[in-house]
């Protein structure tokens, strides 16, 4: 049986900003300050907010959302 990513590929993508949350959360708690605590949960709701606009006109960008949330907080915590 072939994997269908149109149909389960914006789940998939819901699903990992829901994981990246949790590092962005827990950044805030364990780096106080205002990059952490306001910059990266605002940039997070926005990529949240993007996931479910593509989330059926574009699965495959959907899909593709929370490795860039991921590569992106990595990208923030160490510059």
């Amino acid at each position: 049986m072939a994997a269908d990513f149109e149909k389960s590929g914006p789940w998939i993508g819901v699903g990992g900003m829901a994981v990246a949350f949790f590092l962005y959360g827990y950044s805030a708690v364990a780096l106080p300050g205002l990059v952490t605590s306001v910059v990266l949960p605002a940039l997070w709701l926005v990529l949240l907010v993007l996931t479910c606009v593509w989330f059926t006109r574009h699965p495959y960008r959907a899909m593709a959302m929370p490795f860039l949330a991921v590569a992106t907080w990595f990208v923030v915590l160490l510059a």
